[in-house]
């Protein structure tokens, strides 16, 4: 066993040797600081693909549900055919996106009969097709047309404004692992509320320190902070309680949650403390997450700061 650990530690260290040799030795047509200049750049321009390389293949491989190509086909048409500038996405797109599960016309109760089987199978998609079409049929989010409960979204962050969106909703979705986290309640009565954390200079009209950790609870519409939107099409959303009493109180305590976040005016951090550690501390608090599951390297990779310490 030693023997093969000492074969190991020579070969490492004999391509340790070669690989500065290589260095040292390899011809540009530059030389000197210059030389050097073009060497750092190619090993960032690697690290740069190897960064992309390890977040599609994490993308492309966890969080896919029971059937991955149907997953990525549906994540493909929402993101080919959502739209910017406020304007609604079209028939075409919520038939050849949701028509074979819904039909072409849904109804209300039909939209929420959907949520009901997709919710059951643990994390599922809500995106923008989707989403104008509740909004078209039902006017409103609400329990009509999705299922009562306390849930959790994530989604990739990006501009929804052109030109920019049409690269980035791409990269952001399939390139960056990461992702923002909200809560999202949907009351037996009223219209569903969003409770979205970040930095206070995010947020529309802002007030204060603009590099204040801080939250807003508001209607989940076309206003809320957390809405599926063009650079933010596809939201992953997990219902974490049913429970009618827990979701009859969950305004109360989020709006409770909220104000004891502005009072501890902590400054929003890149890792932490940022909107995942808030929504990760509300979770375990109310019972909804354990310690293990917001402190797991899955989780942390999957929504950086969830497990950081609480502000």
């Amino acid at each position: 066993m030693q023997a093969a650990a000492a074969r190991v530690r020579d070969r490492l260290r004999a391509a340790g040797r070669r690989l500065k040799a290589r260095v040292r030795t390899s011809r540009h047509r530059v030389s000197g600081w210059r030389k050097w200049a073009v060497i750092a750049g190619q090993g960032a321009a690697g690290f740069v693909a190897l960064f992309a390389v390890v977040n599609l293949t994490l993308s492309l491989s966890t969080f896919r549900g029971e059937d991955p190509a149907s997953r990525t086909a549906h994540e493909l048409g929402v993101l080919w055919f959502s739209t910017t500038d406020g304007r609604s996405t079209s028939d075409t797109a919520f038939r050849l996106v949701h028509g074979g599960e819904v039909g072409p016309n849904p109804t209300a109760a039909d939209i929420r009969a959907h949520f009901e089987r997709a919710s059951e199978g643990g994390t599922f998609l809500l995106d923008q097709v989707m989403i104008d079409r509740m909004q078209a049929v039902n006017g409103r989010i609400d329990s009509r047309v999705m299922p009562p409960g306390v849930y959790v979204g994530a989604h990739a962050l990006g501009p929804d404004d052109p030109p920019m969106v049409w690269v980035t909703k791409w990269l952001a979705q399939y390139l960056l692992f990461p992702r923002h986290a909200y809560i999202l309640v949907v009351p037996a009565q009223g219209e569903a509320i969003a409770f979205s954390a970040s930095q206070e200079g995010k947020f529309t009209n802002p007030v204060g320190d603009r590099q204040q950790l801080t939250a807003r609870l508001t209607p989940f519409n076309d206003t809320a902070y957390d809405f599926p939107s063009s650079g933010e099409a596809l939201h992953e959303m997990t219902i974490v309680s049913r429970d009618p009493a827990m979701v009859a109180d969950a305004p109360t305590r989020l709006e409770a949650a909220r104000h004891n976040l502005e009072a501890q005016d902590a400054a929003y951090g890149l890792f932490a403390p940022n909107s995942n550690t808030v929504v990760g501390c509300i979770l375990e608090g109310a019972g909804l997450m354990s310690p293990k599951t917001r402190s797991s390297t899955l989780l942390a990779l999957r929504a950086p700061g969830m497990g950081a310490t609480c502000p």
